[in-house]
């Protein structure tokens, strides 16, 4: 599970696993991907993925150095490859668990619940999966023992480990590839820590986020939703089995402050885009197609212009 935790009242640490994914080499990698896991997808489509990583790698930037106070300064993460991730058994959408459930919990402003909508919009086609906005949840469902002050700051926080085992898990419905709980009240994970951007659980297929931390929409929508979006795509990978990215600047990487986050772009690299359309078995085109044209719509020319230079780079080589 991952969960941000605070080592001082201004630096935001994450726990990772204690357990590294295994390399492979990749011919064993390419010849077993139908008899490990017994999957429709076939040699072919596993080596266009693999073609599909060397060709975008050119534009993507290799992540910066660390600042001091920025995530890899203060974590040795080993990142992820495609064939780690391969390799791990990851836990995917598969069967009938292909929806992504989202859970409010508390009451939104019109502007906040527009930033929800547009959010599940954007996850359907960054994950190739129906996305389904459920019902409020109130925020007197969870009990004084999960909710305090801050000691330091006033606001109220509700415990997000709380969310994930005691509103979520029991309610985890059978059809549901994640099952998400969305929130405008700051979230705490536990005793000693002040503050959580978000939560994940690898293999449980719940994770919870906060859209307090994210700006007021009515005064900056699109930093706002921009914001939203890196961490519910972010986390609902990590529910996908997806570790921290340490090759790439990329969506997937770590971020210990607000700033750092900022930084980090909303599209995935080459490695963490091929895990995301192996396990929801998307083609790399479609998908940017999809997403370059939310963009275009609600102004995000950067991204729209990065998503429309890989369909061109990709469309460019005759053996994909």
């Amino acid at each position: 599970m991952y969960k941000y935790v605070y080592t001082n009242e201004e630096q935001p640490v994450r726990l990772i696993q204690d357990r590294y994914m295994n390399r492979i080499i990749t011919v064993l990698f390419l010849v077993c991907v139908c008899c490990v896991h017994g999957m429709s997808q076939s040699f072919s489509d596993t080596a266009y993925l693999v073609k599909a990583i060397k060709k975008l790698a050119p534009l993507h930037k290799p992540i910066s150095d660390p600042g001091p106070f920025d995530w890899l300064a203060q974590h040795d993460e080993p990142g992820q490859t495609f064939r780690q991730y391969y390799n791990s058994s990851p836990v995917m959408p598969r069967g009938k668990r292909r929806i992504i459930y989202i859970q409010p919990v508390g009451s939104f402003a019109d502007t906040q619940r527009t930033i929800i909508m547009l959010t599940a919009d954007f996850m359907s086609s960054f994950f190739n999966l129906q996305v389904k906005v459920l019902d409020s949840v109130p925020l007197s469902v969870i009990p004084a023992h999960a909710k305090r002050k801050h000691p330091n700051w006033g606001m109220d926080q509700i415990l997000s480990t709380y969310i994930l085992t005691d509103i979520l898990k029991p309610r985890l419905p059978t059809d549901a590839a994640a099952y998400l709980a969305f929130t405008t009240s700051d979230l705490w994970p536990g005793e000693g820590w002040n503050f959580v951007f978000g939560q994940a659980s690898l293999r449980n297929r719940t994770g919870v986020w906060s859209i307090y931390r994210n700006g007021e929409p009515a005064e900056n929508f699109n930093l706002c939703l921009l914001r939203t979006l890196k961490i519910a795509v972010h986390e609902t990978a990590h529910m996908f089995s997806m570790y921290h990215c340490t090759l790439y600047e990329c969506c997937m990487c770590g971020s210990n402050h607000q700033e750092e986050s900022d930084r980090r772009p909303l599209y995935l690299c080459p490695e963490c885009m091929a895990k995301i359309c192996y396990a929801a078995k998307t083609d790399p085109v479609k998908r940017y197609t999809a997403l370059a044209e939310f963009c275009e719509e609600y102004g995000f020319e950067e991204e729209k212009g990065f998503y429309e230079m890989s369909i061109a780079r990709l469309k460019l080589d005759k053996d994909l």
